[in-house]
């Protein structure tokens, strides 16, 4: 137990996620690929572009969808949580309109769908109220082949 508690203690550390993240960062340049880590800030979170049309706007929102992650809920069950990041620039938007609010909503939950081949109960969906952030954040992985690297193996 007392490993056990030292190991999630470490993980918690923000020095010892930093040098964890320089690591992963040396280790995948010796291979050829670039890695970028994303640290989503809590909350409705892409650069939001309008293009006008007839009867109002178009909306572009651009997101990154992490793959799902198990956590322990309430009761001690088990639930997939989805991290879909958007632009900070959609969040104020969203703070100040209820129906850029939904739309962020209704645009997450449709990528959670399309992506994860899942169907989601939007009847019942809710935005969470007094926490920002479900379970232990993480930081999911951008990663790009570096000009004239070999290819990565099979």
């Amino acid at each position: 137990r007392a490993l056990f508690a030292e190991y999630a203690a470490e993980l918690a550390d923000p020095e010892q996620r930093r040098l964890y993240e320089e690591e992963v960062t040396a280790l995948e340049r010796e291979r050829g690929v670039e890695v970028r880590f994303v640290h989503p800030a809590a909350g409705y979170v892409g650069a939001p572009r309008a293009q006008a049309e007839p009867g109002g706007h178009r909306w572009a929102l651009p997101y990154s969808l992490a793959p799902g992650r198990e956590e322990l809920g309430r009761g001690g069950h088990r639930r997939l949580v989805y991290d879909v990041v958007f632009h900070p620039a959609a969040l104020r938007l969203a703070a100040r309109s209820s129906r850029f609010r939904r739309l962020l909503s209704d645009t997450a939950l449709g990528a959670v769908e399309r992506h994860c081949s899942v169907q989601l109960d939007r009847a019942n969906a809710a935005v969470l109220r007094g926490t920002k952030y479900k379970g232990v954040p993480q930081a999911p992985v951008i990663r790009t082949p570096l000009p004239g690297a070999a290819p990565p193996p099979p």
